[in-house]
């Protein structure tokens, strides 16, 4: 075959393997494994619609004073280590549920509206959840050396990575999200626009091996500024760079032409799939719930809107994708975590205020996640990086008003689940499980559980009851 005439299927495969020769061995074959899946598979569009909602607490989040022990004995432990760190127990928002060893609990103050939703049976909790290879029962497996741990364990850029690629045992740029995409994204009749939906710009969780993120922001119809991607079409600018920087590098000069040709037509139905959202979320009416002006309250006011639009676009499966940074608090935690804390409980319960307005709260779920928990102790100012923490899970299909996974006891002095004098716990729920619940409820085959999440057997066996059983 002449140069000339390459494919640009051909090229696409084969920047795609020269691509895979920089990741690790064990996601090669994973994604080996989901592309073979892949080939002829087509999915019957289904009749529900499901939408998952991911909002990232960038810098870790100290969950322990999100979600803390209201119980007499239980509380003078969280106060004896959190000491200039505790929140008062009289402020406290009560809980209504009691765990299976009866202990009780209480929401941190600022966080009425979660309250509200966990008290409806509209949200719950996920307990001492973690990042983790394989099961470790206790401080002694920690230390044996025989336990494989993740990577960069108290590392901000690894486990905010591990935390949207569910494989911590190494580096990757594809996102959990993005194989399921790459999965389900056929139940959609419109693939001219992805069903990964970005707040946040370019994200490693919606990133699949066929599926990228479809970017847009909080402001008019989502794509306002888009439109100036038609300069990427001219000769110079960022084709110039593209070519110049990365086809020449990858390849040689004979790819370019082809390069340019596929990004051209990119470019071509980009500017299609811009008019089709624009034109469909231009005819979603105004929610009557009023959102606030905080960029997170507005991000998930655009997706309530994506969301409204769901049929002018041809979707029944999406996921969003949003961070809010500023949750690495060494410094001044009680106030810095009272604002954040509160923005992210209003922002939750607007959003499914509105969604009540279209009768669509029950077919969407919002996860939170975050680089991982914090210290109990304090460093005098604030907590430091740590391991297992608290998120939370919400939406009309959450069997709520429950803590899922075992909340641990907080004392320090032989608790078993703590490795060192930070009060820094191991997790005794793994990621997996939490995020198998949701892909499960997405709609995701038990069988294929392994392609988007290839530790789970370690956590779950796939077909069985639900991980946790916080999904209906």
């Amino acid at each position: 075959m002449g140069l000339k005439n390459i494919s640009r299927r051909k090229f696409l495969a084969q920047t795609g393997c020269a691509a895979m020769g920089s990741t690790t061995l064990f996601s090669s074959l994973a994604n080996l494994s989901l592309v073979n899946k892949l080939i002829g598979t087509a999915s019957t569009p289904p009749s529900d619609y499901k939408a998952l909602v991911c909002i990232l607490l960038a810098g870790g989040n100290d969950s322990f004073n999100m979600l803390m022990p209201h119980g007499n004995d239980e509380y003078a432990d969280y106060a004896a280590t959190r000491s200039d760190l505790a929140i008062p127990q009289g402020d406290l928002l009560n809980l209504n549920y009691t765990a299976p060893n009866g202990k009780i609990f209480g929401a941190h103050p600022s966080m009425g509206g979660v309250q509200q939703m966990f008290e409806a049976g509209e949200l719950a909790y996920i307990s001492n959840v973690g990042t983790l290879i394989e099961p470790i029962a206790n401080s002694t497996e920690y230390f044996s050396g025989l336990k494989n741990l993740p990577l960069g364990l108290f590392s901000h850029s690894d486990q905010i990575q591990q935390w949207q690629t569910a494989i911590p045992q190494s580096r990757e740029a594809i996102g959990w999200g993005g194989r399921m995409a790459d999965i389900v994204k056929t139940m959609n009749t419109n693939q001219g626009i992805s069903m990964n939906i970005s707040l946040s710009g370019r994200n490693v969780f919606q990133s699949g091996n066929t599926v990228l993120e479809y970017s847009i922001s909080n402001q008019g119809n989502g794509v306002e500024g888009i439109e100036k991607i038609n300069q990427w079409k001219s000769d110079s600018g960022l084709i110039n760079n593209i070519r110049t920087e990365a086809v020449s590098d990858m390849a040689t000069h004979m790819y370019a032409n082809i390069f340019k040709q596929t990004l051209g037509e990119l470019t071509d139905q980009s500017m299609e799939s811009l008019e089709v959202f624009q034109n469909a979320l231009s005819s979603v009416p105004p929610f009557a719930t009023n959102f606030s002006d905080h960029y997170l309250s507005q991000n998930l006011k655009m997706v309530a809107r994506t969301i409204g639009a769901k049929d002018d676009l041809g979707m029944k499966r999406q996921t969003f994708f949003m961070t809010i940074g500023g949750w690495d608090h060494h410094n001044e935690l009680l106030a810095n975590q009272e604002f954040l804390l509160a923005v992210v409980s209003n922002a939750i319960k607007e959003f499914f205020d509105a969604l009540k307005e279209v009768g669509l709260e029950n077919d969407v779920t919002l996860f939170t996640v975050s680089d991982f928990a914090r210290t109990l102790t304090s460093n005098g100012k604030g907590s430091d990086h740590a391991w297992g923490g608290n998120s939370i899970v919400a939406g009309g299909a959450v069997n709520g008003k429950k803590i899922y996974g075992d909340y641990p006891d907080l004392y320090l002095s032989g608790n078993d689940l703590i490795i060192n004098g930070r009060g820094n716990l191991i997790p005794t729920t793994s990621a997996d499980e939490y995020f198998a619940e949701l892909a499960l409820w997405f709609g995701v085959s038990p069988s294929d559980l392994h392609l988007i999440l290839p530790n789970i057997t370690n956590f779950y066996s796939p077909g069985g009851s639900a991980p946790l059983g916080f999904l209906l």
